[in-house]
């Protein structure tokens, strides 16, 4: 015996309002990113509302701070600082996870320095 009388009718108005608030959140994450000038920058993917996860990578911890209080009000976002980057930079969170599952903590910051948005500094700057 279900409690529920109409299980299919639940089901399909579940996913209907997903559906609604995933289209908010999205709204938010490109309004998030225009807010910071990122739509603008030829460097950054267009495609990343496709990516299940935004993997967003700053340059300090002062940028990462004044941002890090988005995370809590838009779904999908990931921070992680890269002190080798100049400028915010976005990648697929799910590569990001791929390349880092088996490095240690010294071999992720020796990767940061060329890759995910890292520049080698040169011995003039």
């Amino acid at each position: 015996m279900s409690v529920i009388k109409d299980e299919n009718t639940l089901h399909s108005t579940l996913k209907s309002i997903d559906e609604k608030i995933n289209s908010l959140n999205d709204q938010k994450i490109v309004a998030f990113f225009e807010s910071l000038g990122l739509t603008e920058r030829e460097d950054i993917p267009k495609d990343f509302l496709k990516w299940e996860t935004i993997l967003i990578i700053v340059p300090n911890r002062h940028v990462s701070n004044e941002i890090k209080p988005y995370k809590y009000s838009i779904s999908r976002l990931f921070f992680v600082t890269n002190p080798y980057a100049h400028e915010i930079h976005l990648f697929d969170f799910l590569e990001w996870k791929n390349i880092t599952r088996s490095k240690t903590q010294f071999q992720i910051r020796e990767m940061l320095k060329t890759s995910f948005g890292g520049v080698r500094k040169n011995s003039t700057e």
